[in-house]
């Protein structure tokens, strides 16, 4: 069973689990985070490039994944008018719409299509997202944390693909940088916890892998 499917269960989104061995996330490649489709890609690239089954299961992964993370972000933000949801959500718009460009050059199926917010093809996803806005809906802290969760488990995904999965240069130059931006919007809603009083302790990151995030 693939790691994503292992982070991203149900049943472990509530509940602690062991800590994961996470390692860095490796230097962005040059892209920035708001890549979207129509980058010009060059010739050599694009030409002759396959993907493996695995990669192309991760990206449609990653695409819902994603989804996952803004369609959160802006039911919270309807809740709680905090600028990290709403900055973060636009955010999260451009890194499926990075991911959705993986998709078109390289003729793939679009697992969101023209699914509208909170409706996920993944039924995995579908449970989490449900979980996700149940939970934060309790409290503006608990929707500050629950943002701060998919931002780290979203770290450990991308990880995983890179360490495990990615041989392909535009798929692993796509999830270097938003692994990246993942790091920098985990920063934010932990940044915000501290002026209500709460001190974030990573769920699903190692303590270590936590406290680099914080320091970069």
């Amino acid at each position: 069973m693939r790691m994503v499917k292992l982070t991203w269960s149900g049943r472990l989104v509530i509940a602690m689990i062991a800590a994961l061995s996470i390692t860095q996330c490796t230097e962005s490649n040059g892209l920035d985070d708001q890549m979207t489709p129509g980058s010009e890609k060059t010739e050599a690239v694009i030409q002759g490039a396959e993907l493996t089954e695995a990669e192309i299961e991760g990206i449609r992964f990653m695409r819902e994944e994603e989804k996952v993370a803004r369609d959160v972000y802006i039911y919270l933000y309807e809740i709680y008018p905090l600028r990290p949801f709403l900055n973060i959500s636009k955010s999260e718009q451009a890194h499926m719409d990075a991911i959705k460009y993986l998709i078109d050059i390289y003729d793939l199926e679009d697992p969101v299509g023209d699914n509208p917010e909170g409706v996920l093809q993944n039924e995995e996803l579908q449970e989490l997202y449900d979980a996700l806005i149940e939970i934060g809906s309790t409290s503006r802290e608990e929707a500050l944390k629950v943002g701060a969760l998919i931002e780290e488990v979203d770290i450990i995904d991308l990880q995983t693909e890179l360490d495990s999965i990615a041989e392909n240069e535009d798929v692993i130059s796509v999830y270097t940088n938003l692994c990246r931006a993942s790091e920098a919007h985990l920063r934010a809603f932990t940044g915000v916890l501290p002026l209500y009083g709460v001190e974030y302790v990573p769920v699903k990151l190692s303590q270590e892998e936590f406290d680099r995030i914080m320091a970069d």
